[in-house]
């Protein structure tokens, strides 16, 4: 295709989806962090609560994000952070937070265990997506009135959470689809055993249960945010393909407010 060819001098220029092209990884999560506080501190002074869509990948803005929080004391007592998704077993349980994988383990971790407990919010507010009832994610999506913004990266097959494509739908069927559990992508177990687990492609979950792309699309604001080397054609494609449900990324192509950011790394020329 050759928007895959599109230089990084280029990049943006009508584009779909709107790119930010930034430099370092750092800058990208640095935005990402920012703007998870700005929704917050708003939102606090306006007396309302904070609906979040957090993913694990990306995962630098964290750092930066708590350490923001800590600094200026901002609260997280009124939030609420909805995770994208979870690695499962091959009989449909959470793998255990134990687990380097885990999704849960690492907010748990390097989240949640970071800031001041006297600015974390309670326990039932840092929700994951329940395979036993993926539906009461988006019952609680509802009862909240909405998602502030949704959070994200883009993965190999175009999948937003672990939203994989399913080219036999519609995109108006694709953005309707809700919570559930699925089987993860050959590519997709490929890409993320490379990146988390040194290739041991054995050892990488088959199945997860992933946030659906009704709740993603009906968030406030999308912000989404690419770095690695093929991520060059991923950017591409989402920003200027077809819209269509074999690559998901396409449906944000139709949101009123979302924007695509990139690294310097990524907005590279795929070939």
């Amino acid at each position: 295709m050759q928007y895959y060819h599109i230089s990084p001098q280029e990049l943006g220029k009508d584009a779909k989806l709107p790119i930010v092209k930034l430099g370092e990884s750092g800058e990208v999560f640095y935005e990402l962090a920012a703007e998870m506080c700005a929704v917050i501190r708003e939102n606090n002074a306006a007396g309302k609560h904070t609906v979040l869509i957090c993913p694990v990948g990306p995962v630098g803005q964290y750092p930066i994000f708590v350490r923001l929080v800590n600094r200026e004391r901002l609260s997280l007592r009124n939030c609420w952070f909805l995770n994208m998704d979870e690695y499962l077993t091959d009989d449909g349980e959470w793998i255990d937070e134990t687990n380097p994988l885990s999704f849960r383990g690492f907010m748990n971790r390097e989240v949640y265990g970071k800031i001041d407990p006297e600015l974390l919010m309670p326990p039932e507010q840092r929700v994951f997506p329940d395979p036993k009832d993926p539906g009461r994610m988006t019952a609680l999506v509802e009862k909240l009135g909405g998602v502030d913004v949704a959070f994200g990266g883009i993965g190999i097959t175009g999948h937003l959470a672990f939203n994989e494509p399913q080219p036999e739908l519609t995109p108006e069927q694709f953005a309707a689809l809700p919570t559930r559990v699925l089987e993860i992508s050959p590519e997709t177990r490929a890409t993320n055993c490379v990146g988390d687990l040194g290739g041991a492609l054995e050892d990488m979950p088959r199945l997860c249960v992933t946030i659906g792309m009704k709740e993603i699309l009906s968030a406030r604001k999308i912000r989404l945010a690419v770095f690695r080397d093929w991520h060059r054609a991923v950017c591409r494609r989402a920003a200027y393909g077809e819209v269509t449900a074999a690559f998901p990324a396409t449906l944000a192509q139709r949101h009123p407010d979302a924007v695509l950011y990139v690294n310097a790394n990524a907005a590279q020329a795929a070939y």
